[in-house]
């Protein structure tokens, strides 16, 4: 009984070993994001950044995206509205990617109080491409956005716009001015600027 016993172990481990299985794992180092500001229709904002951590034990691609409740009673902003910088990133086992997120709130954005995950998940594929792993981590997001017609949000979006884009938009604006200016001047007072070299007088 002992020897058949020996033999059955003996044939387990050694012959036909046990399969190892690798772990995909993710996990999020940043905690429920509450936006204090209240914000209006045509904002861009900046969203504390979302770190994203392998904690498996293999190196996979991940994924930042933006996920749901099923019953929230508040409003789900688009995923559109938002940009991940990186979307899409590697990690090894342990480490972890810090993801920038901007908000950009449409123009006609529904007033109300708001609510998202900010999701990290692998994107792990099958032989047959199909996709096998349905796991994330998530950090809560709330924001309130407040009412303004689509006059004032074509007004807050080009400031977002404006102070995003510094200095280029300093510079462009100055470019635009002495443009005006120069045209202004030309047409009332025949002011000329010539960059060519003046023509030398014949000799008569």
């Amino acid at each position: 009984m002992r020897k058949t016993l020996f033999f059955v172990i003996f044939l387990t481990f050694f012959v036909f070993p046990l399969p190892v299985f690798s772990n995909l794992g993710v996990g999020v180092a940043t905690g429920k994001i509450v936006v204090e500001d209240k914000l209006r229709p045509g904002m861009i904002y900046n969203l504390p950044p979302l770190t994203v951590l392998n904690t498996g034990d293999e190196e996979a691609e991940y994924e930042a995206g933006v996920a749901y409740h099923e019953k929230q009673s508040e409003l789900q902003p688009n995923e559109k509205w938002f940009d991940f910088s990186p979307k899409k990133f590697f990690l090894k086992p342990g480490e972890s990617q810090k993801v920038e997120i901007k908000l950009n709130l449409p123009v006609r954005a529904e007033p109300g109080d708001y609510f998202a995950y900010l999701e990290g998940k692998p994107l792990k594929k099958s032989e047959s491409g199909k996709s096998t792993i349905g796991i994330a981590a998530a950090a809560k997001l709330y924001f309130t956005v407040l009412p303004a017609n689509p006059i004032l949000g074509a007004y807050y979006k080009a400031v977002s716009l404006w102070k995003i884009n510094q200095p280029w938009s300093a510079r462009f604006a100055i470019i635009i001015g002495v443009a005006i200016l120069y045209s202004l001047l030309n047409r009332f007072l025949g002011f000329q600027i010539s960059f060519g070299k003046k023509k030398e007088k014949k000799n008569e």
